[in-house]
């Protein structure tokens, strides 16, 4: 899902982290919304053909936890200082395989802030950013621990694991610092045979790479078995039942939890939510449509301002798409300095992902303005390579984080990919650009990467219904980007206890964004338990 060439489904970007590459922009590949992994060996593993997928419920785990699994369920962690005050960090162990626990650990970095009183305490509240691939200890340490509200701090254990293969629990690699940057340039609308070519090329090098790496934990790096890895954190914690607040990926994260562990669900808050039930390419689809319903809010905004340079007051948002494709092409034909340090120049496919990270917060669409106006009228590609480089998690070394790779290795995994050859792309591209005239062609191509990943995927499309669970509430965003609204209305329509709360406005998942209505219900729902009424609006 959002996830970006390498991408997607997911936040990471800025300071609130934007949550969600799912599949997304230019370099995406299919959103991780599949799930059951047949290497998990339990009874939710399980081989179905795509017409079965999207009507197949994930199946419960046994209650009674198997005896192979008891040293990870009552292993004791060694809490030691993290190096950020306030914050501690330890490192837990969970099978590789949940089929073979006894052939191999992965070792998973966890941190937590503890409560910080008064008031009773209410146990561990774990979080996730999404993505796949935005580190959770990294969300917790930069703005959940200290950003969320004071009372929620006071009486939780503020708690997040880095998933496996992600940030700080054994990541996986696939490039240097150099080769990501070639691959990031890449051209996502090739024109030709020669560009097609030289595209997959791309996106088999950045596989090979990757397998390479870590060609076990490859296979082991699912949503599933990192639903299953939270379920042993939540017993070492020693929490009867899980609490947890995920954005954008991090809600098929919780949601899969759920439909795991219905009877250890507690308070889940699904923020930006994604749909399970959906294939790779439709999920790629929609969120093509989601992408271009944020432009064009964005373009409506835009023209109303004095610094608008692609259009005024009288210009239509669709002639607005049409100048920003245009300039797209241009760049295409003729990159723009950016006065890159390492030599880069601003492309076609990096101004795409530097106009997309923008979508993700409205906060954002005057830094887009400037960086435009940079763009096409002094020919500076500076501010757009900024915005590109926020979203890859490029660092000023010229290093990347592990976001791309983690992302890829997830989505390919939880999801057949959404097209197997350069073919099927050119046959659905009609598809796209009905979706998103400015972005559908990009978004297209990048739903190819998985075609070539080294690893078979072990995951399908499927329902998720949780039956028994206390009250989940998921959230979705009328005009949200990267997870659009109507995965939410599909997911809370799929849970059995689903309590769908909707903020009606712009930008990628609500919590925290400013919306006194939307903070409001989610805190009372965290600290009383009391979940708002299905189907309550928030603006």
């Amino acid at each position: 899902m959002h996830t970006r060439r390498t991408h997607r489904r997911t936040r990471t970007g800025s300071t609130r982290f934007r949550g969600a590459l799912l599949a997304a922009a230019l370099l995406a590949t299919a959103c991780s919304a599949g799930g059951a992994s047949t290497s998990a060996g339990s009874p939710a593993a399980r081989a179905v053909g795509a017409t079965e997928a999207a009507t197949a419920a994930l199946t419960p785990l046994p209650q009674a936890t198997p005896s192979e699994l008891a040293p990870y369920y009552e292993q004791k962690l060694a809490w030691r200082d993290c190096g950020v005050p306030g914050f501690q960090c330890a490192t837990m162990k969970a099978p590789l395989d949940y089929a073979k626990p006894g052939e191999g650990d992965v070792r998973l970095a966890v941190a937590r802030k503890k409560a910080t009183g008064p008031g009773k305490r209410l146990g561990s509240l774990l979080v996730n950013p999404g993505g796949p691939g935005g580190s959770a200890i990294g969300y917790l340490q930069q703005y959940a621990g200290i950003g969320y509200p004071a009372k929620v701090r006071a009486q939780y254990d503020m708690v997040a694991v880095d998933p496996r293969g992600v940030a700080r629990s054994e990541p996986v690699e696939c490039l240097d610092g150099p080769e990501m940057d070639a691959y990031t340039q890449t051209d996502v609308t090739p024109d030709d045979a020669g560009e097609t070519d030289e595209l997959v090329d791309a996106y088999k090098e950045f596989a090979e790479g990757c397998g390479a790496d870590a060609p076990k934990l490859l296979r082991h790096v699912s949503t599933l078995e990192a639903a299953r890895d939270m379920d042993v954190l939540r017993a070492v914690l020693g929490d009867g039942k899980l609490t947890y607040v995920g954005a954008s990926y991090g809600t098929f994260l919780g949601a899969t939890y759920a439909g795991l562990f219905p009877d250890r669900t507690g308070r889940l808050v699904l923020d930006g939510a994604m749909d399970p039930s959906l294939p790779a390419r439709r999920l790629n689809l929609e969120q093509t449509e989601g992408f271009e319903t944020a432009f064009q809010s964005f373009a409506k905004d835009c023209v109303r301002q004095s610094d608008c340079p692609l259009g005024d007051k009288n210009t239509a948002p669709d002639q607005v798409g049409k100048n920003l494709k245009s300039f797209f092409d241009d760049l295409d034909a003729k990159p723009l300095p950016a006065g890159d340090a390492d030599g880069r120049k601003l492309t076609e496919s990096l101004a795409t992902t530097g106009v997309i990270a923008a979508m993700y917060d409205e906060g954002a669409w005057q830094q887009l303005r400037e960086s435009l106006t940079s763009a096409i009228k002094e020919k500076d590609g500076a501010g757009l390579l900024i915005l590109s480089d926020s979203y890859y998690e490029r660092e000023a070394d010229g290093g990347y984080s592990n976001l791309m790779f983690a992302n890829a290795a997830v989505n390919c995994l939880d999801l057949p990919a959404a097209f197997s050859s350069p073919d099927e792309v050119r046959d659905a591209l009609p598809e796209f650009e009905k979706a998103s005239p400015v972005f559908g062609e990009g978004l297209a191509w990048s739903s190819l990467n998985c075609a070539y990943w080294p690893v078979k995927p072990t995951g399908e499309p499927h329902r998720i219904e949780a039956a028994g669970a206390t009250p989940i509430v998921v959230v979705g965003t009328t005009r949200d980007p990267a997870t659009p609204y109507r995965w939410a209305e599909a997911l809370s329509d799929q849970l059995a206890s689903g309590h769908l709360l909707t903020y009606e406005g712009d930008g990628h998942t609500a919590y925290g964004r400013g919306s006194t209505c939307i903070d409001s219900e989610i805190n009372t729902y965290l600290l009383r338990g009391t979940a708002p009424e299905d189907g309550k609006r928030c603006s």
